[in-house]
């Protein structure tokens, strides 16, 4: 482990931002409680390092996009909902949804049964959504809603509550799936797997905002392969970091790592959407409970506030802002 602590560390996985996974959004579906909404975030329109425009193609035809679901709590996947997309050489161009049963995370890339197939892709203003039985899907680019001082954070935390992704977008998984196929008591967890190599292979994962980028150090690489029923191993380089930023003891520092792994979201269908209790929902300032426990409550919010292009029905996601 490196002496010093590095700040945060923003560069894509494999170098491609289609394999960066963001963000995970869960909450009741708006008027119907027996439904939930699943939001996996991926490929922003922006990058900070190397800086600039990313690339028009939104998702990866070699890769796997995965809502991971632990459904008794010892933080293994029991269910994956796994999109596929297809296309030519112009890109992605429609979406396959299986859903896939069984504590395996290994891929052949045909697993489990498909909910959702040839679902289209949306590239431009408007959703483009596909309804198959009691499932419901959009992918494609969409307004970011994640809210944050970003410039302020890489500024030694001298925020200004200027928002780096105001005008920025993001690539967007949405789905709505009925309670009865998921369970009761949730853990949750993203993630994306590429398969260009000709194996199936994890680049990318997450549930809890803005940890990963801050915390993982010279652990990055291990840290984003990993699964969140091993995340013990990653205590001693997130309370480093926590020291570092913090002032915390080390006996301190190892407890608040403690609470922020697993990397998981905690969900109950049908219960509001309150992060990190239960869930996220599109207006919850993660960011703001993330910094009050990186800076030991020195800092507990940048400055930024949600956005105001969210929709109130389906997909969310207000639509993408001009290139």
């Amino acid at each position: 482990m490196s002496h010093h602590y590095p700040g945060p560390d923003f560069k894509f996985p494999n170098g491609d931002p289609r394999l960066n996974f963001t963000d995970l959004f869960l909450f009741p579906k708006n008027g119907d409680n027996s439904k939930s909404i699943l939001i996996l975030n991926s490929h922003p329109s922006d990058s900070l390092n190397p800086p600039g425009k990313t690339m028009a193609e939104p998702f990866s035809t070699t890769a796997l996009y995965e809502f991971m679901i632990d459904t008794d709590n010892d933080n293994v996947v029991d269910i994956a909902y796994s999109v596929r997309f297809a296309g030519d050489g112009g890109g992605a161009k429609t979406a396959t949804v299986r859903r896939i049963t069984g504590t395996s995370t290994n891929r052949t890339g045909n697993d489990g049964e498909v909910v959702i197939e040839a679902a289209p892709v949306s590239t431009g203003s408007e959703p483009k959504v596909t309804n198959s039985g009691d499932y419901r899907l959009f992918a494609g680019w969409r307004s970011d809603p994640f809210f944050f001082d970003t410039l302020g954070a890489l500024n030694n935390l001298k925020f200004t509550g200027t928002d780096f992704f105001a005008k920025k977008n993001i690539c967007s998984i949405v789905m709505e799936v009925p309670n009865s196929k998921l369970g009761s008591n949730l853990r949750v967890w993203g993630r994306t797997v590429d398969g260009s190599s000709g194996n199936w292979v994890q680049t990318d994962r997450g549930a809890r905002a803005s940890q990963e980028p801050f915390l993982a150090a010279d652990q990055k690489i291990a840290y984003l392969a990993a699964e969140p029923a091993n995340d013990g191993q990653f205590i001693p380089v997130f309370a480093h970091g926590l020291q570092h930023v913090g002032g915390y003891t080390p006996e301190q520092a190892t407890r608040v790592a403690g609470l922020m792994l697993p990397d998981v979201q905690t969900y109950q269908p049908g219960r509001p959407a309150k992060y990190p209790d239960n869930g996220r929902a599109l207006t919850d300032d993660a960011s703001a409970h993330f910094l009050a426990l990186l800076t030991n409550g020195k800092i507990t919010e940048d400055g930024v506030h949600p956005h105001t292009d969210l929709l109130a029905d389906f997909p969310y996601l207000g639509p993408p802002h001009a290139a």
